[in-house]
């Protein structure tokens, strides 16, 4: 052991030490190695940061070391605290070692402090004596004793009078039982409506009869109960506040920051209403919900689903569906906007792997590994828990009430929000107190109509430089989404989605639908064929949906649905006029057509549905060759998979629109369509999704 007074303790052969509540002699030292003997005679080699670690080890024998500086404690104190303070510790360093300057310092001891000449008891009184007659006012023995004792442990922060740094209570002078009386109260209050301050005083008053007695505890006054109920309640519990509900962290969870490695590694899904409103197909105004997918690793938002009611569990595996194949460019996009335009993409080497990106949008493809999600009725149901284990996708819902724990997905509905629905008519703001008067007099689009411009403009987001995205060799720039995605998968590869093609019926969105006489019936059109024949006007098997048949229908292409036969196979069923179309389309341009067509009997539903199928194939013919409106262009727009060319500039230049009844004559029917040159138009797959013609898509894997 050190023979130095007030030095660290050290650790020599012959010294005793306490280890493992046992006492021990240390008789070698070996390099890292300490050789123990103990009472018993028995010997124990350890390491010295073995020994060192064990809570209960001491020297003995040893002084008790001197306490680290608190420095930064000590710099809070007020200068007049730490001038008495550093007085001090000159003073108790004299009564120790002799020295005001410590041990090994300049300077002459004192007779009266000379440690080898008197006891430490005799120095503590020759330094209270001093004291009192330097001014520090009366100072005992005791005081001295008391102080040394405080710097030894605490170092200069234990010589600082602490009345100059405690810090004022809360609740003032307050009486403790009023304060855990409102506490409680609080308390019992979390997580439910809140009210006003005034109507918690009587659940107070209440809890301190109860607890103590009536009349045990004076009554507080209202201003002294507004004053702790204010002081003590955390953000969100205050009554008046405008937090919306109390922050996760309050029950005991960290904040712990989202990681991810490689691209799919974790995505987040999750729902929320736009602030923004649409047109629905009923003629009222409301806002759609919106379902994200966004990916952890690149802050990619993989899938986008846009649902004017409720997100069902459908529509949610349609959001799976997206993220599995890759987006195809639309014909009207810009070219920066295709992925073998994009630079920051590798293009040329990922078409390699999957001919599918050859003509797709210049955003992420990426198969997720883990999906996190809330504990939402859709997303712990089992339609999507079961097309996740059919893709192989682990689903890890969130911990309850932890928005932070998807804190990500949640961030990024703020940024659509701000950076797309603001510049949208029909934009409410994100509460009331933001909401223009005119934004539903503005409102114009609809729902449809939404998510084409949410498609394109997703495209743009992914160029975009994304502040949480950094490479570890440029730690100052900020990495788009494609950057990231490009220089991860390089990294974690890249691997073809296997699909089959009935993999992808299942993830189509569902419906039910009654098979009649005529076949089935959906939105005025008509699907038929003869495998429908021992099933028309029969129950199915499904009892829960009183009879209706299962069908599956593809939102961009409606040419054919898919209906669940007793066998349990997706057999798929045409309409009866899709050979007079020869190009996909989806609901929006069906119920275009229909706003047009108002002449003719409709009282004759098969005539009626004739007279809508020969319209829709003159409004293909005119886009297809160039006459139609800027309008009507942008309605085939979405479902079209060649360029399509220039729309005519105004209506004046035929004097009527082409939309008119009156230019639908004889002479440009569909029975003239042999007497036509070929322009070069084929009936073509459907696009929007990705999800064509799933049995060809197949065979292509």
């Amino acid at each position: 052991m050190s023979a130095r007074r007030n030095a660290r303790p050290a650790v020599r052969v012959g010294t005793h030490v306490r280890f493992r509540g046992v006492k021990w002699q240390v008789v070698a030292l070996s390099g890292q190695d300490i050789h123990l003997l103990g009472p018993d005679g028995g010997g124990e080699a350890v390491l010295a940061g073995h020994l060192f670690a064990d809570p209960g080890f001491t020297v003995i024998g040893a002084d008790v070391p001197q306490a680290a500086p608190q420095w930064g404690l000590f710099e809070t104190a007020p200068a007049a605290a730490r001038e008495k303070a550093l007085a001090w510790q000159r003073h108790v360093r004299e009564v120790e070692c002799g020295l005001a300057g410590g041990p090994g310092s300049e300077g002459t001891v004192r007779p009266q402090y000379d440690p080898e000449q008197h006891t430490l008891a005799e120095r503590e009184q020759a330094k209270a004596e001093e004291l009192t007659a330097l001014g520090f006012g009366r100072i005992s023995r005791t005081t001295v004793q008391r102080m040394r004792l405080a710097y030894r442990k605490q170092g200069l922060w234990g010589l600082l009078d602490h009345r100059s740094t405690r810090a004022p209570s809360p609740t003032g002078r307050a009486d403790e039982r009023v304060v855990a009386a409102v506490r409680e109260v609080l308390r019992r209050r979390r997580g439910r409506s809140k009210g006003t301050i005034n109507g918690l005083f009587p659940l107070i008053n209440q809890i301190l009869q109860d607890r103590h007695g009536a009349g045990a505890v004076p009554p507080p006054s209202q201003a002294t109960l507004y004053r702790l109920v204010t002081t003590l309640a955390r953000p969100g519990e205050l009554p008046a506040g405008p937090v919306r509900q109390t922050p996760a962290s309050y029950d005991g969870r960290a904040f712990t920051p989202t990681t991810a490695l490689r691209p799919g590694e974790q995505v987040q899904v999750d729902t929320t209403r736009l602030d923004v409103l649409a047109l629905f197909d009923d003629g009222t105004l409301a806002r759609p919900e919106l379902t994200i997918a966004i990916d952890v690793a690149t802050r990619a938002i993989l899938a986008a689903v846009l649902c004017p009611s409720a997100t069902k569990a459908v529509d949610a595996a349609l959001l799976l569906a997206e993220m599995a194949v890759p987006h195809p460019a639309r014909p009207t996009w810009p070219n920066i906007l295709r992925m073998d335009r994009a630079p920051a993409l590798p293009h040329q080497r990922l078409t390699t792997l999957d001919e599918r990106l050859a003509g797709a949008a210049a955003r992420p493809v990426v198969l997720p590994e883990t999906i996190v999600v809330d504990r939402g009725k859709v997303f712990v149901s089992r339609a999507f828990t079961a097309a996740c284990e059919t893709l192989g996708i682990s689903v890890q819902p969130a911990p309850p009430f932890a928005p932070t724990a998807k804190g990500i997905v949640e961030r990024a509905f703020g940024t659509i929000n701000h950076l797309f629905c603001q510049h949208l008519p029909g934009y409410t703001g994100s509460d009331v107190t933001r909401r223009g008067p005119d934004a539903e007099q503005e409102a114009c689009y609809s729902v449809p109509h939404l998510q084409d411009l949410l498609d394109e403009w997703l495209v743009h987001y992914h160029h975009r430089p994304h502040e949480g995205l950094r490479h570890p060799m440029m730690p100052r720039k900020a990495l788009t989404p494609n950057q990231m995605w490009a220089a991860l998968v390089a990294v974690a590869g890249h691997v073809p989605v296997p699909l089959t093609g009935h993999d992808y019926l299942e993830l189509l969105p569902v419906r039910w639908q009654a098979i009649t006489a005529s076949g089935i019936r959906i939105h005025h059109r008509t699907y038929d064929h003869d495998l429908l024949a021992p099933y028309r006007g029969q129950p199915s098997p499904h009892t829960g949906r009183n009879g209706k048949w299962e069908i599956h229908y593809n939102p961009h292409d409606v040419r054919q649905i898919w209906v669940r036969l007793p066998d349990g196979q997706l057999t798929e069923i045409g309409w009866i006029h899709r050979d007079h179309v020869h190009q996909p389309f989806n609901d929006h341009t069906w119920q275009h057509i229909r706003t047009l067509t108002l002449h003719g009997n409709h009282h004759d539903a098969e005539q009626h549905e004739a007279d809508l199928a020969d319209a829709l194939d003159q409004l293909m013919r005119r886009v297809h060759s160039g006459h139609a409106t800027k309008a009507e262009q942008a309605l085939v727009a979405r479902t079209a998979t060649v360029p399509l060319p220039a729309a005519r500039h105004s209506e004046e230049d035929t004097g009527q629109g082409a939309d008119d009844p009156a230019q639908w004559d004889e002479d440009d029917s569909i029975d003239d369509l042999d007497d036509l040159p070929d322009d070069g138009t084929h009936p073509a797959p459907a696009t929007g999704f990705g999800l064509y013609d799933a049995y060809e898509e197949a065979d292509k894997w």
